[in-house]
């Protein structure tokens, strides 16, 4: 009987413990949501929507652009055509050489490490130490009509102008968060401590470059119309002016090491080193080159003009000679320890 009373205790503690077990999956079962599961695996497909991310192909992508967009495409991808030399009308004719945008912003301006235009709108107005003043996208597209393009500005209002906005525009649609970094100007280069060394220059070009912009650096003619540019000119006459950003060591080598040898270098995965870059950049910079008028009255503020700017007045008294071709850092050093200003350029 006593046997039988233990048992008895024991079963109606176990009861007990099922019960309240029971009554616990019961809450769980109610207060359950499926939702919670399926909106952290859409966050987790986002995520790698992101990374699997390309920018917009622009020539796959004509049937469907409206007639702005399309005619700011063809603006930017056959420039001497459209608002260049080899315009129908004498107005239109705003760029000075036969070069198109797309010679430089790789991939119709989608290619990042290029000076790409993805997401390029929302960053403007940006301050421009060139002006010394906050500037529009418009005022930057002209920045490269009077010097890349070596001609005159687009008027602000012009459809050529709005055109070629709408197409930025279009390429800066739905772009991740997390990858608009890669498609900002061009990734930086270690600088090297020398001054560029036009013999090592000039072996890289001929290893690297010579096949698409020859032996002159006169680039290779469309075989279709025989006056705009399958591979531009990196020098002389139909080349960008002495007053354009790529006539600065630096910025040049920071273009070059992220793109070229063409199609076969990218930002994430260069061909050549920052020292060959640096030098080879240096080499296609010293030959002439169409000459801007009034370059003094570039950077107001001389403390900001970039340390490569070959052409003067600067903040300083190193030579001209080592503006144009380095040494960089003790000039760098010079505007950090006298100005409290950090070069890049």
């Amino acid at each position: 009987m006593k046997e039988l009373r233990v048992f008895a205790k024991l079963f109606i503690k176990l009861f007990a413990i099922i019960f309240v077990l029971v009554g616990l999956v019961f809450i769980w079962l109610l207060t359950y949501e499926p939702s919670t599961k399926n909106d952290v695996i859409i966050e987790s497909e986002e995520i790698v929507a992101n990374d699997d991310w390309q920018p917009k192909d622009a020539m796959a992508e004509l049937p469907t652009m409206s007639a702005t967009v399309k005619e700011g495409y063809f603006l930017i991808a056959e420039s001497s055509k459209y608002m260049g030399p080899n315009a129908v009308r004498a107005e239109d004719r705003y760029s000075g050489n036969n070069l198109a945008c797309a010679n430089c912003h790789l991939q119709k301006g989608a290619q990042a490490g290029s000076g790409s235009w993805v997401g390029i709108i929302e960053r403007f107005p940006q301050f421009g130490g060139r002006g010394n003043r906050e500037g529009t996208i418009e005022d930057r597209i002209n920045g490269c009509m009077e010097r890349s393009m070596n001609g005159k500005m687009l008027p602000e209002g012009a459809d050529q102008m709005k055109a070629i906005v709408a197409y930025m525009n279009w390429l800066s649609e739905d772009v991740p968060e997390n990858r608009k970094a890669e498609f900002k100007g061009y990734p930086k280069i270690k600088i090297p401590a020398v001054a560029v060394d036009l013999e090592k220059g000039s072996q890289v070009y001929q290893k690297e470059c010579i096949i698409c912009h020859g032996e002159n650096g006169a680039g290779v003619l469309n075989a279709v119309d025989g006056k705009s540019y399958t591979y531009p000119p990196l020098w002389g006459p139909d080349s960008f002016n002495d007053g354009a950003g790529m006539n600065r060591v630096i910025t040049s080598a920071e273009f070059i090491k992220s793109n070229m040898p063409y199609l076969q270098a990218t930002w994430d995965n260069p061909k050549l080193t920052d020292e060959e870059a640096y030098h080879v950049a240096g080499y296609i910079n010293s030959f002439s080159r169409p000459h801007k008028a009034n370059k003094e009255d570039d950077y107001p503020n001389k403390k900001l003009k970039p340390v490569s700017t070959p052409y003067g007045p600067w903040a300083d008294d190193f030579s001209p000679e080592q503006h144009k071709y380095g040494p960089f850092p003790p000039i760098m050093e010079y505007y950090k320890n006298e100005y409290g200003i950090t070069k890049t350029k």
